[in-house]
């Protein structure tokens, strides 16, 4: 008889244990599976190594301070999984990481439609820790998609179809690796291709010219006063040329923070130099209109272009 209730008993147990590994299953793509540091060794371009993780204050949902590069992996489910990957560049003036609202709702909503996410926690310019603080978030964006595509087979991706996405000042970095790729800033022996597959800008700040350019976002990544060949080296729209990424671009018309124009010139340039682009303007919206919006109410688009241009699947 005892036997019979202990074996009872055990049985209880395992079929409880079951139920919560059936739904911890269903859950577990909604989170991400991981966080990883995207430099093996020495961080480039760094004034310190220090062991401290990003700052990151879970009621504000906002990163104040990067000095280790990392990336959040978010992956979808096996049966859905078609190999792409997008690596998702937060934005916030080139200051704070609006790491939340654009970066980890935005990762879950790609997950959902089978596409890997990254959401990458840069560095935000600072003299303080870098030597210099114009190239440090480029740096960690070409070491992201290097990363990612080094490790492609572990994660079931597709390398050539690896891409990065930007908003606001986020989508300043997203161009400038999409259009900076040939020239390398990081070590790179065995020569892993930095150009992304492909460019996704939401409200992005492109330029960094006078006029045209968010001014928080310019001082904050060339100082006060940068040197004409810096501001026009870091202006996006004058370095698109015919081997630029096919590009999808989304802003609001009344956006009074990002002129809309700065999507504009760049979908000209990547018009004139034949580039593959899509640019959708919302007449009303604002900046930061995601922060306000579902995923799905704004990223149908974007998956249709996807799907349109060959991104999605093997």
């Amino acid at each position: 008889m005892l036997y019979l209730k202990t074996k009872l008993a055990f049985w209880k147990l395992f079929a409880c244990a079951q139920l919560l590994a059936f739904f911890l299953s269903l859950s577990i793509y909604s989170e991400a599976q991981d966080t990883v540091s995207i430099y093996p060794g020495k961080i480039p371009n760094s004034r310190h190594v220090q062991a401290a993780r990003p700052v990151r204050p879970a009621a504000a949902g906002m990163v104040y301070a990067v000095t280790h590069p990392m990336l959040e992996v978010f992956l979808p489910e096996k049966s859905t999984a078609g190999g792409s990957a997008v690596i998702i560049c937060p934005g916030g003036s080139y200051k704070v990481l609006t790491y939340e609202a654009e970066g980890v709702r935005t990762a879950k909503a790609f997950a959902k439609n089978g596409i890997a996410a990254f959401v990458l926690q840069y560095r935000l310019p600072d003299d303080s820790l870098m030597i210099d603080k114009k190239i440090g978030p480029l740096q960690d964006a070409q070491q992201a998609i290097k990363f990612v595509r080094e490790h492609a087979l572990q994660w079931g991706l597709d390398v050539k179809k690896v891409g990065i996405m930007g908003f606001s000042a986020g989508g300043h970095l997203a161009a400038t690796a999409a259009t900076h790729f040939q020239q390398t800033y990081i070590e790179n022996e065995g020569h892993t291709d930095l150009r992304p597959a492909f460019v996704i800008l939401v409200y992005p700040v492109i330029s960094m010219q006078e006029g045209l350019t968010h001014a928080d976002s310019r001082r904050n990544l060339l100082g006060a006063m940068p040197l004409k060949e810096t501001v026009d080296y870091f202006s996006n729209e004058l370095q698109v040329n015919a081997n630029t990424p096919p590009a999808y671009i989304t802003h609001a018309g009344d956006d009074k923070l990002v002129d809309v124009d700065n999507s504009i010139q760049f979908y000209e340039s990547l018009r004139h130099a034949n580039v593959p682009a899509e640019l959708h303007v919302f007449p009303k919206g604002g900046h930061g209109f995601v922060l306000r919006e579902r995923p799905e109410e704004w990223m149908q688009p974007i998956f249709k272009w996807m799907t349109t241009n060959g991104l999605l699947g093997h």
